[in-house]
């Protein structure tokens, strides 16, 4: 690792932003940015947001909405697929991403008024879809919990997915959603290798709190699943049956798993990360990467750019499958019952 390594982000360069007519420059030692010189702090922003509740159209997903309280992440996953939705607000998708972080406050308002239109039939909106509603910023400011106590309100059901134990301070939300069959959580595990773990996503929480999570919420009468992901050739892909059977024994009753995809600005992001931690690897995980998205680490299509296709992802599927057939048969997430909505609810929350 070299000397000028950013310890604690995952992301070690800034990309260029094809919405910027300007870029930053490392060409010239005269034109070198002082902030590029040294580990870039956190900043917030905050954004006045007009809704909050996105129709999802990937076929790929499978949830039809999805909610996200924040833009950027703290946690600094350098494979985040999120990290391009950054550059739309003018910013990188690299370290800006991990260290400009926008806090949407008025999202529990936009979420209650989504929930009183006349014409909205309920079903399960995912939070989040894009950046961890749990990152550290949640710490300080609630956003999510906030969020969570306008679903309970209206009995509305939600699915959650996140890599942070955070979540642990809202098990009497969630324990009250449950018991009316209205929460899913998804927990996101990559890694039981910690070396790994700070590497690839320095600022989430260790396995072994992940999994502890999914123990505490299991006693709750929450369900739980895990979400390995995403599944990198070369780095992380032999521990899948390890990471499912870890989960169920915690009390996991589901599981899930996606290959690694580099869109857009990721692959230069990843590249550059994989060269500086993993440099005698490199071309063994550069080109199985690549093997598994039809020769282009760029992959946008439909179903491949999730599950990949050829030797390798049939490699990596046949392990997965064998372990969920071992861990996780007879076991399945309860279905949500759109019965609880109340449309109008009681009082207005914000009134």
């Amino acid at each position: 690792m070299e000397d000028n390594y950013f310890k604690g982000r995952g992301a070690q360069i800034k990309t260029e932003n094809k919405y910027l007519k300007e870029q930053y420059s490392t060409e010239h030692i005269e034109g070198l940015d002082e902030e590029l010189l040294e580990n870039p702090k956190t900043q917030v922003f905050h954004e006045t947001s007009k809704k909050i509740v996105n129709k999802v159209n990937s076929p790929d997903l499978h949830f039809g909405y999805s909610m996200n309280p924040y833009q950027g992440c703290e946690h600094g996953c350098v494979y985040c697929y999120a990290r391009n939705t950054h550059e739309y607000y003018g910013f990188s998708a690299g370290l800006d991403f991990e260290t400009k972080i926008i806090i949407k406050q008025n999202a529990p308002e936009l979420l209650e008024r989504h929930l009183l239109q006349p014409t909205w039939q309920a079903v399960p909106i995912m939070l989040s879809g894009n950046t961890d509603c749990y990152q550290p910023q949640e710490k300080k400011f609630q956003i999510t919990r906030k969020m969570l106590q306008v679903l309970l309100k209206y009995r509305h059901p939600v699915g959650i997915i996140t890599k942070n134990a955070l979540i642990q301070r809202d098990l009497d939300i969630l324990a009250d959603l449950a018991k009316n069959k209205l929460v899913h959580v998804m927990i996101s595990i990559t890694t039981l290798d910690e070396d790994l773990r700070r590497q690839l996503e320095p600022r989430t929480a260790s396995a072994k709190k992940r999994l502890q999570t999914i123990d505490v919420l299991t006693k709750a009468g929450i369900p739980v699943g895990v979400m390995n992901a995403p599944i990198i050739p070369g780095l992380n892909h032999h521990e899948i049956p390890a990471i499912l059977k870890a989960a169920a024994d915690h009390g996991a009753v589901a599981c899930g798993m996606t290959v690694v995809r580099l869109n857009g600005s990721i692959s230069k992001i990843f590249e550059d990360w994989l060269k500086k931690n993993f440099p005698e690897r490199f071309e063994k995980v550069w080109n199985q990467i690549s093997e598994l998205h039809g020769g282009n680490v760029n992959d946008s299509n439909f179903g491949r750019r999730m599950t990949g296709e050829g030797n390798i992802a049939d490699a990596i599927q046949q392990l997965y499958h064998v372990a969920k057939k071992k861990y996780f048969t007879g076991k399945s997430m309860p279905p949500a019952d759109l019965t609880q909505f109340r449309r109008g609810g009681n009082l207005n929350l914000f009134s």
